[in-house]
């Protein structure tokens, strides 16, 4: 692998040698969103009291391993994979790493990174790369971490770590550590757009002037999609205000998602500055999407991830 696609590939060895590849295991990564996001207090080292309720789409990133005697390392592609090339310590390295150190083995492994999430989007899209790369090195390694070993690993690579290891629709609490069952959700498809701009998210942390927000009670289940969209009006995001004043266009992406025709439900995801429309299927996303393009956005329309894609 050469160019800027390639990252860290310190030896060749015995590929070059003319030794055939072993088989190569993969992962997905898919992009997480906030369906809400509330700030409902603040710990004494600094950190915010979170309170979110966390699906996932069909959208994401794709982790390749390959078995490696000697090293590890990272190859980066796909239409995002230049936007972490400079990164001096990727999160997937860091999470092998990590793992590694747990079970007390050499971290060695050829890893490849397909990026197609854009980065410092608000949809956990390093986070995702991370709980992908513990699973599938958990896998080629032959790990059987016990699960909350697995929970407090993750939770020191970052705080949406923990419940990217499910990929399961969930209540995050706390710094994001507290993760409990999500009410049953209906059936809907997604439309995911990021306006070409990357938000900071300790930037948008900080231009945050309003109090805390209470901590809300939950249904057991929503009956369809306009009750959950009831609800998520009123439960909002309490980063989409400071959000939009440092990146003014996330309101013309809103403005947008909002009039395609069929969006139940339209707002920001995380601290953004990618947002997100709630359709009555996934076919329908699927037909609104090419609609909501313009130079420099990203689109993706679809369906919701599907938890047992994933390896356990």
């Amino acid at each position: 692998m050469t160019g800027s696609g390639a990252v860290g590939l310190q030896r060749l060895g015995m590929f070059e040698a003319g030794f055939s590849l072993p088989a190569a295991l993969q992962e997905p990564a898919p992009a997480k969103l906030n369906l809400y996001l509330r700030v409902v207090g603040r710990r004494p080292d600094g950190y915010h009291r979170l309170d979110s309720l966390a699906v996932f789409a069909a959208a994401g990133d794709i982790l390749t391993a390959r078995a490696d005697p000697e090293a590890l390392t990272l190859g980066l592609a796909g239409p995002f994979g230049a936007g972490l090339a400079t990164e001096p310590d990727n999160l997937v390295l860091r999470a092998a790493r990590a793992l590694a150190s747990e079970a007390g083995i050499a971290p060695c492994a050829s890893l490849h990174l397909d990026k197609h999430l854009p980065v410092a989007s608000g949809i956990g899209g390093g986070s995702a790369d991370a709980a992908a790369a513990l699973r599938l090195l958990s896998r080629m390694w032959g790990l059987s971490l016990d699960p909350d070993r697995l929970a407090a690993l993750a939770l020191r690579l970052g705080a949406d770590v923990p419940v990217c290891l499910a990929c399961a629709p969930a209540r995050m609490e706390g710094v994001g550590e507290i993760l409990s069952r999500a009410p049953r959700l209906p059936p809907f498809g997604l439309v995911l757009v990021n306006p070409g701009v990357a938000v900071a998210t300790a930037d948008v942390f900080r231009a945050r002037s309003a109090g805390f927000s209470s901590r809300p009670v939950l249904p057991e289940a929503w009956p369809d999609l306009d009750a959950l969209a009831h609800d998520l009006r009123a439960l909002g995001n309490d980063l989409q205000s400071p959000a939009e004043q440092l990146c003014p266009p996330i309101v013309e992406v809103l403005s947008a998602l909002a009039a395609a025709p069929a969006c139940r439900f339209a707002a920001m995801s995380g601290s953004g500055a990618t947002c997100f429309g709630l359709f009555p299927s996934a076919a329908a996303a699927e037909r609104a999407a090419p609609a909501l393009r313009r130079p420099g956005w990203w689109v993706w329309g679809g369906s919701p991830f599907a938890p047992e894609a994933v390896s356990r």
